[in-house]
């Protein structure tokens, strides 16, 4: 069995906010904002528009005519983007696909804050693999912006969270070809999809919470009056101290071994599509693997970090720019807090 990504749509807002004003309202210098934690803008939504529905269903359908595909030939529609979504409790991936026609097919979520790609991906790799269905699509999307306070100074790095979405076509065939994963495909496919790896150390699963809106402290009027409906960071000093010299090593880790497991190692990558973040690490990860920050990564520092997006962002623009080519080996490569880190391997096609 051959599974490749045939199809890759994204959606961003058109409504914008620059590094600079993040700087005025936060107080945080400018040059903080934008070297540092890498914002030179970010799109965010309107606040009576582009729910996490609706820039999922856009993203979608670019992605299906990007494929080929028609919504009702899809066997299964996972949604593995952000749980701040158009209601609570409620299943965005049904509605999704009611909106998009894909009578055919079931709908199901997958929740790894922002490991999210790698891991849906590998999830329905594996469910084509083995089971008598041929045809997937992967959505995501975040608005997760809307749950920034920036006068809140302990959950800065926060400060980069933008808006938008993502969709992934992922067909399954039965041939294999020697001399082109993605054969089976008529020339369809952008990517031949290998293995994968995630590890989690859930130690830091309180670090990054919003006080209020759960089972613990159920909304009121009360946690609406003491503004506890935003993401808040309890100890940044204590997490940074911690996290920082687990970090790195589990990035390295989970891309190894999805080399490994893919029948590679680190001399054959040439691009890493990596989840955004503050531009010195970035730059770090790439450099451990082996690659140049310039030319075999993109710097999303015009999106900002869009939970489980950033993923299909960088690989577009990383064709756009030249730097992700055909016959390509790349790694999506992410980490989302709880703490989750994940990793997919695959070679792109074009």
């Amino acid at each position: 069995m051959t599974v490749g990504i045939t199809g890759v749509g994204t959606y961003v807002p058109d409504e914008t906010i620059t590094g600079e004003a993040i700087a005025a309202e936060s107080g945080i210098p400018e040059a903080v904002v934008v070297e540092k934690m890498g914002v030179r803008e970010k799109h965010v939504c309107p606040p009576d528009g582009d729910h996490a529905t609706d820039m999922s269903v856009t993203a979608a359908e670019r992605a299906l005519a990007d494929a080929d595909v028609d919504p009702t030939d899809l066997d299964v529609v996972l949604y593995h983007g952000s749980e701040y979504k158009d209601h609570v409790v409620w299943s965005a991936a049904a509605a999704i696909t009611d909106r998009l026609g894909a009578t055919n097919a079931y709908a199901t979520e997958s929740y790894t804050l922002c490991a999210g790609a790698p891991i849906a991906l590998r999830q329905v790799t594996a469910q084509l693999e083995a089971e008598p269905i041929d045809t997937a699509l992967l959505v995501a999307a975040s608005r997760e912006e809307d749950l920034v306070d920036y006068g809140n100074e302990g959950s800065s790095f926060m400060f980069n969270f933008g808006s938008g979405a993502s969709a992934f076509v992922v067909e399954a065939a039965d041939e294999e070809s020697e001399d082109d994963e993605t054969a089976p495909f008529d020339g369809r496919a952008r990517a031949a999809v290998h293995a994968s790896a995630a590890e989690t150390d859930g130690s830091f699963a309180d670090d990054v919470v919003m006080p209020a809106g759960g089972s613990k402290r159920p909304p009121s009027e009360e946690t609406v009056r003491e503004g506890l409906h935003t993401l808040d960071v309890p100890d940044p000093d204590g997490m940074k101290k911690r996290l920082g010299p687990v970090s790195l090593p589990a990035y390295l880790s989970v891309a190894d071994t999805a080399l490994e497991r893919s029948g590679f190692d680190r001399d054959d990558l040439d691009f890493v599509a990596l989840t955004h973040m503050k531009r010195s690490f970035h730059e770090r990860v790439l450099d451990e693997l082996g690659l140049d920050p310039e030319s075999d990564g993109y710097y999303l520092d015009e999106y900002g970090h869009v939970q489980s997006v950033d993923q299909a962002l960088a690989l577009e623009q990383g064709v756009e720019t030249g730097r992700l080519e055909p016959g390509d080996l790349g790694c999506l490569l992410a980490a989302g807090t709880g703490y989750t880190w994940s990793a997919t391997v695959i070679r792109w096609r074009g």
